[in-house]
Order: structure tokens, then sequence, then C-alpha cells
């Protein structure tokens, strides 16, 4: 008897419907949750909870670029979801900084190793939905793509995130900045560009990070290749 054997008939359809990749990320995030929840209960703290509420942002793009290979749209709505996945897309990479805070939790009853693990597992689930999400998006847009069109795709895109992700943690925007405060944000990017000297730290995250995310797109992906 099969582990799923023992759950409801309409829940057990319904994960089989999912790819196996699918249901390997309900049970890594599932886990991570389960960390919060233990640790909650261990120290009475809610510190990190609001993990949740990262990784669950890091899924729109995924849910979104699945959407979209799955419904395959014509071209005009297809462009406007693309667009609307490009903006939330550098949330899946956002959560790797939130390894900043695990000197936060020293000096309390959890253990460093287990906050580590913890907030490394996040990143992890957060790292994954980014590579299989741009992933989904290179394939739908670019089906028949050579060398070079997947590089100019790619790049773009992890600049674009590595952006994202800096416009995030230090400059404290996100994602519905976009609408709820374009200007504001649209002039501290301005000034960015305008005066790069000035922003040197920016620019130096920002070309780190775009160069490491493009390197571990990459690896994962030859690396699926080698292990199929």
């Amino acid at each position: 008897m099969t582990s799923l054997s023992i759950l409801p008939v309409g829940l057990r359809r319904h994960l089989l419907k999912r790819s196996e990749i699918d249901r390997l990320l309900i049970a890594s995030t599932s886990f991570s949750c389960l960390l919060v929840v233990l640790r909650i209960i261990h120290t009475h703290s809610l510190m990190f909870i609001w993990l949740g509420w990262n990784l669950f942002l890091a899924y729109l793009p995924y849910l979104l670029s699945t959407w979209l290979t799955e419904k395959q749209p014509r071209r005009p709505l297809l462009l406007v979801l693309s667009t609307v996945w490009l903006l939330f897309i550098p949330n899946t990479f956002y959560i790797l900084t939130d390894l900043y805070h695990l000197h936060d939790s020293r000096h309390t009853l959890s253990p460093e190793w287990y906050d580590l693990a913890l907030i490394f597992s996040f990143a992890w689930n957060g790292l994954l939905l980014g590579v299989l999400s741009i992933r989904q998006m290179e394939k739908l847009l670019l089906p028949a793509g050579t060398a070079i069109r997947s590089h100019l795709f790619l790049y773009p895109t992890m600049f674009l995130c590595a952006l994202g992700v800096y416009a995030g943690r230090y400059l404290r925007f996100n994602s519905w900045d976009i609408i709820s405060n374009p200007l504001q944000l649209t002039t501290d990017i301005a000034d960015m560009i305008i005066h790069p000297l000035r922003n040197q730290s920016a620019w130096s995250m920002i070309g780190c990070y775009t160069i490491l995310l493009s390197f571990i797109y990459n690896m994962l992906k030859k690396l699926n290749l080698a292990l199929a």
C-alpha cells in the first residue's frame, strides 16, 4: 500500500495529476513551513514567520509560468502576462538574502544550526521556483531558440532579477510598488543610473548577483541533462 492510498480520493487524484517536481516542491515547502511551526512552538516567538509570505510571493511567478505553459494563450495576452511574470520573478531569488537574518536568531532558545536549516530551506525553495519558472518561460518564448537567443533571454532576465533583489532588500520596494508607488521607484532607479559612481555598491551587488544567478541557472540546467 502506497502512502497516497491513505489520502481521500479527490486529493489523491489531484496530487497524481501533478508532475513529480511539483510534488517534490510541495513536500519541500511543507517541510520549510513545518520548521517554522516547530520553532514557534519551541521558542514561543513568531520570528521568521514572515518567511511563509516571502515563499508565497516566490510561488506566484512559478504558478503563472506553469499556467502559461499549459494554456499557451494568444500572443497579446502572453506578452501582457509575461510582463507581469517579469515583475514577480525577482521574489524567487530575493529569499536568498533572507540568510542575512541568521544573526537575528542568536542568543535565542533555538539552536543556530536549526535556524540555518530553516532559512536555507526557504532560500533553496525560492531558488528552485525561480530556476524552474525561468526555464518554463524560456521554453515557452523560445521553443526553438538558438544559444544566442537563449543568452539574450537569460542574462537580461537575471539582471532584472538582481536589480529587483537589490530594490527589495535595500530600497525596500516590492512588486506592488510598480503600481502603488511607481514615481518613487522610478526616481530611485533613475538616480542609480544617472550617478553610477555614487552607487558603486548597488551596481556591484547587482552585477555579482546577475553572474551568480546565471551560473546557478546554467549549472542546474546542465545538471538536469547530465542526470537524465
